[in-house]
């Protein structure tokens, strides 16, 4: 709750915005200008990334011609067209397509991390898998779409739409492995302190349908694959132009495998899980000989990559600074821990307002990357939270002493950790605010309880599926020095 004085701050008026659902109560505490800043910024880069709109922006049917970019199929020359994907923008990403192929589509199979009711489907089923930990849901309709796959043949067409979350949503464990253990396993890696990287090592070659088996199976029945991706990893470069084939695409259920199993063994031994993950992965990991590695190449098959995480930075400094603000992106490689993260971010600020290093204020900070959080004890955990509730409330402690300065930390695909919040927006203010209301910053960090924190002070983002997911955007508005130095 906040308090009267805060209360009395006078809203700032802000123009109507597509994805932030809650900008108005946002506006209404704390610094209301700098705030507002990051916010606009944030929800302009959503716009700019919706998947929905990407797809349709290449991809066209024109009587039985399907064309996509600088490519075109022959529709009347196949059997069936099907539609299957998974992922936390697989809503976006589905609707354009099961839209553009209307009565051509045969059947889709889509599974969802939230199902929205604007959502609008055909010919293509819904369900809500689980994430981060799979669950029965996602497991029924991963067996569904390697039925089809196993059924198809040659004069078939499948188009598959991916983004990050896929791992978990699309979730089928290989034989000796039950749902059960899977679930068990994503929990342990989880709470690691493993890097997605490694997490996925071991992920994907405990599934049927990850590291590129989905696509194995579809390959095998002959049939051709069309693929979208959304990618989420850190390092990979920025799109150019999407309507053109990407040759370079890795990894997800429809492409090639990075990793090998002998990272997947690597992770074990590095991050001494060997007695914490279920027996059944560690036996099945130790053992598997080389017929169990995933796929690592798929020639024949074409796939367009409609975002990567590096785009959100570009697009979050081409907005920033089209509102007349000098614009740095920081990193878009962060990683580590998401409290150390947000206090650097603080460190930052702090050294710009008052040294105008490394650049003059007012200006703009831009880090993406993904941020992890490790829970070394399950047993302290007393909430719920995510990266960027995490990272968000660690500035706040650290940006009390830079005046006026905020900083925004989504989940770009809306939802952060185990909250339903993309994540949140703090400022200079935030501090006083929860310590004014009861709250401690210290506490909820220690205890993982960041959401229920910054929802009591006000400071908590919601967006719904945005139509994108890659990874984490942090933005931090730092305005010149005002008044003595704190």
């Amino acid at each position: 709750m906040a308090t009267d004085q805060e209360m009395a701050v006078p809203m700032v008026t802000a123009p109507t915005m597509a994805k932030i659902r809650n900008t108005d109560s946002l506006l209404r505490i704390g610094d209301t200008e700098a705030r507002q800043i990051v916010l606009k910024i944030a929800d302009a880069v959503l716009q700019r990334m919706d998947a929905y709109e990407r797809i349709k922006s290449i991809m066209s049917l024109d009587g039985d011609v399907l064309t996509v970019g600088s490519r075109s199929w022959d529709l009347s020359t196949k059997r069936n067209v099907y539609l299957v994907g998974a992922g936390k923008a697989c809503n976006h990403m589905a609707m354009a397509v099961d839209e553009i192929l209307g009565d051509r589509l045969t059947r889709g199979i889509a599974i969802v991390k939230v199902a929205e009711a604007s959502d609008r489907f055909r010919r293509t089923e819904i369900h809500v898998g689980g994430h981060p930990i799979p669950n029965q849901a996602g497991y029924d309709a991963s067996r569904a779409i390697l039925d089809l796959a196993d059924k198809a043949g040659p004069d078939d067409l499948f188009i598959a739409v991916i983004s990050g979350g896929s791992s978990a949503l699309m979730n089928c464990p290989v034989d000796g492995i039950d749902l059960r253990d899977e679930m068990a396993a994503t929990d342990v890696l989880l709470k690691s302190g493993a890097g997605i990287y490694e997490i996925n090592a071991i992920r994907r070659h405990i599934s049927q349908t990850n590291g590129g088996r989905l696509a194995q199976r579809i390959a095998a029945s002959g049939a051709e694959l069309i693929g979208f991706g959304i990618s989420d990893a850190v390092g990979n470069a920025p799109t150019d132009d999407i309507g053109e084939p990407f040759p370079a695409y890795a990894s997800t259920p429809i492409g090639p495998d990075r990793t090998t199993l002998a990272d997947a063994r690597r992770v074990i031994d590095e991050y001494d899980l060997a007695d914490r993950l279920p027996a059944s992965v560690v036996s099945y990991l130790k053992n598997a000989g080389p017929e169990s590695e995933t796929p690592k190449a798929f020639p024949e098959n074409t796939y367009y990559l409609i975002n990567t995480l590096a785009d959100s930075s570009i697009y979050a400094k081409e907005v920033a600074e089209g509102l007349g603000l000098p614009a740095l992106i920081v990193t878009s490689f962060l990683e580590g821990e998401s409290r150390d993260a947000g206090t650097f971010l603080a460190s930052v600020a702090r050294e710009i307002q008052v040294n105008n290093n490394p650049i003059a204020p007012p200006c703009v900070l831009v880090a993406t990357g993904e941020t992890t959080t490790q829970i070394v004890n399950p047993q302290s955990i007393e909430g719920h939270g995510g990266p960027g509730h995490e990272l968000a409330a660690a500035f706040a402690i650290g940006a009390a002493k830079v005046t006026g300065a905020a900083a925004l930390s989504i989940d770009t695909e809306g939802t952060d950790g185990t909250t339903p919040a993309a994540g949140a927006v703090t400022d200079s203010t935030s501090l006083a605010r929860a310590r004014a209301n009861g709250v401690s910053l210290h506490t909820a960090l220690r205890s993982h309880a960041s959401h229920e924190a910054l929802l009591e002070i006000g400071d908590v983002i919601d967006t719904g599926n945005t139509g994108t997911n890659v990874c984490d955007l942090n933005l931090v508005y730092v305005p010149a020095q005002v008044g003595p130095l704190r």
